[in-house]
């Protein structure tokens, strides 16, 4: 039986500004993870804040929400079997230090904070977080 999911992925400013945008991109359609649409965009302080809502009681949500506002980032919808946990996958831990080899954090990642991709954590997250940056 197949799952096919879509999930949102972020190029985070780090990444673009170091011009990983291909790079990255290739790791995902390499993994059978097809981008269905993507944008360069820069977003507002405001926005990134209501992206990261979820994160708002965190101690590090004001750094965040300066972080991905700061610079071009790329938004994309990845489509594909389980899109969600397979993209999770690709991209490592969090802590690019703590990641696997050949994650995305691993490969590409700064430091905790600049670790140059984000993801959707689960399928309900996805379809909010594709509808904030994709407004069909």
């Amino acid at each position: 039986m197949s799952n096919i999911e879509q999930t949102l992925s972020i190029i985070k400013p780090d990444a673009v500004e170091r011009n990983l945008i291909e790079n990255i991109k290739s790791i995902f359609v390499k993994n059978n993870l097809t981008i269905k649409e993507d944008k360069k965009i820069q977003i507002t302080k405001e926005e990134a804040a209501e992206f990261y809502k979820v994160h708002q009681s965190k101690p590090f949500y004001d750094d965040l929400c300066t972080y991905l506002s700061s610079g071009p980032i790329v938004v994309m919808i990845l489509e594909g079997q389980n899109a969600v946990a397979h993209n999770r996958k690709l991209m490592g831990a969090t802590d690019p230090k703590n990641a696997e080899e050949n994650t995305i954090r691993k490969l590409y990642g700064i430091s905790i904070d600049k670790n140059s991709v984000h993801g959707s954590d689960s399928a309900d997250n996805a379809k909010k977080e594709i509808s904030f940056f994709f407004k069909n």
